[in-house]
């Protein structure tokens, strides 16, 4: 176990200045096999750490998703890493969720290659024997969900004995879900001389005991990012009646390609696309309960533009990283002001401006004219039925233009 006392972080504020990975010193293989993908400026994420993840050190970045962050430990770790003997990964890499397993593995897979190094991932709700199989024959990188590394560990399945880059990415997000207890017992495990990479969008709290305690000395990067405001979105707040709920759902989607709906429950979120389908709306349901090949297949189908809508579960959603939704729908009123920002934040990626639409029944005004206050947004709640034509104009309908009334 490491102890040393991290730096205080000082953010890198001046990176308008790009870089080639060759200036980083990024070796010419991956450099091409990024140049094949159209990569060749690196982001600011990676500008600061891989020149320092490169010679060696600890590194600790503060960073956001979306920033870049898996090639800035992916390709320091790639081009140090030695080949791995079978079920003794020498690269082993922590991730939140199933589903950014999977990114990570496809982000860094042709870049090992070009290494030739292996990166596989392994995740819970997936064939265990698959990945057992897959450990027989060697893996360099293994990107794992917590539970279920642990869940191979303890079969004696993998170890880690080997491991000589840890990488633990979106620890803030891991605390969230309650698996940095599982993530410090992973890490205790790794006993021998390694490096340790940390990636997070805030490291205060649990964040910085994970650096105090398993990082040695790291080098600390920030990269500024653009909070997204409320100034950004345009938001709608519409009281309907609970048998019209799902058609005004429904009717409003039917304006947008692309729709994510947020219910409180795994159940309340089946239900919902249970009845949109019903309406006519290609919609599928996402959330922890569903079969790993479910989830995958309406992510995918989702970011195809195949799939119209996806109503998904606030910890379910942590897995979505599609840029152009153009419409988030708050079906079930957030927990807190920060649900609602974090929700609402699907459709102002990627410098667009979306649409956000608040549904309301009449015993949550109380609750959601709270959440206004907090967010500083002062708007009428509109009552609408399903078969209102302003559903399908909201983006450019005005409701403080207008008197609103129910017959309106």
């Amino acid at each position: 176990m490491k102890s040393a006392k991290a730096p205080l972080l000082t953010p890198e504020k001046n990176m308008s200045m790009t870089s080639t990975f060759a200036d980083l010193g990024v070796s010419d293989a991956v450099v091409d096999a990024l140049a094949e993908r159209g990569i060749t400026e690196a982001f600011p994420v990676q500008s600061l750490t891989i020149p320092d993840a490169l010679a060696g050190h600890d590194v600790c970045g503060k960073a956001k998703t979306g920033s870049g962050k898996t090639l800035a430990f992916g390709i320091p770790v790639l081009e140090r890493m030695r080949k791995a003997e079978p079920r003794q990964p020498t690269g082993l890499c922590l991730v939140p969720t199933r589903e950014l397993a999977n990114q990570v593995r496809e982000e860094l897979g042709d870049l090992g290659e070009s290494l030739d190094r292996t990166v596989a991932a392994v995740y819970g709700g997936a064939d265990m024997e698959k990945q057992i199989k897959r450990l027989k024959n060697g893996v360099d990188l293994v990107v794992a969900t917590p539970g279920r590394m642990i869940d191979l560990l303890d079969r004696g399945e993998v170890s880690v004995a080997d491991v000589e880059h840890v990488i633990v990415d979106e620890a803030d997000r891991m605390a969230d879900m309650g698996f940095l207890p599982q993530v410090e017992w992973i890490l205790r495990k790794v006993e021998g001389t390694h490096q340790t990479l940390l990636f997070s969008a805030t490291l205060d709290g649990a964040v910085k005991t994970l650096i105090d305690r398993y990082q040695n000395d790291p080098a600390m990067h920030e990269v500024e990012s653009k909070e997204v405001t409320v100034d950004e979105m345009t938001h709608r707040f519409i009281t309907v009646h609970q048998m019209d709920k799902p058609k005004v759902a429904a009717a409003i989607s039917g304006s947008a390609d692309r729709t994510i709906m947020f219910t409180r429950t795994k159940h309340g979120a089946d239900r919902l696309a249970s009845n949109l389908t019903k309406e006519g709306v290609h919609a599928a349901a996402i959330h922890g309960d569903l079969r790993q090949t479910a989830r995958e297949r309406a992510l995918a189908d989702f970011g195809d533009g195949k799939l119209d809508v996806l109503v998904a579960t606030d910890v379910a959603a942590r897995g979505i990283h599609v840029d152009d939704v153009d419409i988030v729908i708050h079906y079930d009123p957030p927990q807190d002001h920060k649900s609602y920002l974090h929700r609402s934040g699907r459709t102002a990626r990627a410098g667009e401006t979306g649409l956000v639409v608040s549904l309301v029944l009449w015993n949550e005004e109380l609750e959601v004219k709270r959440l206004m206050k907090r967010i500083r947004l002062d708007m009428p709640i509109v009552e609408m039925f399903s078969n209102d034509e302003r559903l399908g104009r909201l983006a450019t309908w005005d409701p403080t233009a207008e008197e609103p009334t129910a017959d309106d």
